[in-house]
């Protein structure tokens, strides 16, 4: 019995009906099913590959800053309460753990074989922080007589301010892997330094208690070493015992808490050399200082987000013409101020980390420029609420000028991703 006589079930011309017919719709609806099922499967993958893009790229925090600068300028009423209720909590909290996580990869590139070993080459950002203070400021006070804004001057210390956290995300994109990271991590670590202690020197009415905090500080170093002799393998008594004495250091003191874990991270136990700088730190990785990353990474890029929220939204309204005076004294001053301080650094014998060289530190300069969250805070403590507070903290804004600057001057020197 040949196929076409065998009998037929019912429906049988129902189902021959799907497999025959017109070309090209014999399977169209078991087909377009398929497709549908595809689409779902590979937006399914895409959703965890793109959230880990983000979070590589840093790319919650310019997120967070853009729905900032628009929430500020379209419904100020409600962004301004929700901000300010968040505010310590992402600012002097949450933020300590990003910039715990810059300090560990200080710390690593400072070990030996790291980048900033020896002693000559991790001293020269430090050195290369005053020319990045004293020029931008002694620019700010020419600009600001040239603009016919002379009540600006005030705010001279805000030019010290460089953001760990934008710079760190600037810099991630251009240099990639790079030794310039760790150079611009230490030379914004002590730029901000130095700001805070100009607050405390040159402005006295600011609310700074140097010395109440600097006794905290003692006992909160002095309970990072006890750990570390008692040779404690985990990071969490770090955190807690001696992160929160030196968070109150901080607090008590005036200064920003959340640089809190700047001082207790390189007190963790960690490998006895540098395995590369930026190389994520393995899952089983026994020491502190790795278990420590492992466990910070992703809940500190998150942070980014709301720290951008949170600090970029900037009434628009505040730009005027002396406005424009902090960022073109930053602009121009930093990198001019960093490769004079680079330059009588080497003079003296010091060194640059390797693959570091002077094209790098124009880039790094105009990335330094860049003083947003530190930069608010600095105006916050120097200036009442008011027109002078209002300009100055939109000029702070105005110096993320030098994150396209960066990138423009990289692609012009062929630095980082654009020298390849």
């Amino acid at each position: 019995m040949t196929d076409d006589s065998r009998p037929r079930s019912p429906g049988a011309e129902d189902r021959d009906g799907d497999k025959g017919g017109a070309p090209g719709h014999a399977h169209e609806p078991s087909a377009s099913k398929s497709k549908t099922r595809r689409r779902i499967r590979r937006w399914r993958s895409s959703v965890p590959r793109l959230s880990r893009f983000a979070v590589e790229h840093l790319l919650l925090l310019p997120l967070g800053a853009a729905i900032a600068l628009v929430w500020a300028n379209t419904a100020p009423e409600s962004y301004f309460p929700f901000s300010y209720w968040i505010a310590f909590a992402v600012n002097d909290v949450a933020m300590m753990f990003f910039f715990g996580l810059m300090a560990k990869e200080v710390v690593e590139a400072t070990a030996p074989g790291g980048v900033l070993h020896p002693w000559r080459r991790a001293l020269l950002p430090v050195i290369a922080s005053i020319g990045a203070t004293v020029v931008p400021a002694l620019l700010l006070i020419r600009a600001v007589d040239w603009l016919e804004e002379p009540a600006l001057v005030v705010g001279w210390p805000v030019t010290f301010a460089t953001d760990i956290a934008v710079g760190y995300f600037v810099a991630r994109i251009i240099f990639g892997l790079h030794p310039a990271i760790p150079f611009l991590l230490l030379l914004a670590i002590a730029s901000d330094a130095l700001g805070f202690g100009a607050l405390g020197l040159f402005h006295p009415d600011t609310d700074l208690h140097l010395g109440t905090g600097a006794l905290i500080m003692a006992a909160a170093l002095g309970i990072a070493f006890a750990l570390r002799q008692a040779r404690v393998r985990s990071f969490w008594p770090y955190l807690v015992a001696g992160g929160s004495v030196s968070w109150t250091a901080f607090y008590l003191g005036g200064l920003h808490p959340a640089l809190a874990l700047v001082p207790i991270v390189p007190f963790l136990p960690h490998a006895p050399r540098d395995p590369g700088f930026f190389v994520d730190a393995r899952p089983t990785a026994r020491d502190a200082l790795s278990q420590f990353e492992v466990w910070w990474r992703y809940p500190a890029q998150v942070t980014l987000f709301f720290f951008g929220l949170v600090n970029a939204g900037v009434p628009l309204r505040a730009l005027e013409p002396g406005t424009w005076a902090l960022p073109i004294a930053v602009i121009i001053g930093k990198p001019i101020g960093i490769l004079i301080a680079a330059g009588a650094a080497l003079a003296v014998g010091l060194h640059l980390p390797a693959r570091v060289g002077w094209r790098d530190l124009i880039v790094v300069g105009f990335t330094a420029a860049i003083g947003f969250s530190i930069g608010l805070f600095f105006c916050t403590a120097l200036l009442s609420p008011g027109q002078l507070r209002a300009e100055t903290s939109m000029g702070v804004l105005l110096s993320l000028l030098g994150a396209p600057l960066a990138f423009v001057s990289a692609k012009l020197l062929r630095v980082g991703r654009f020298g390849r």
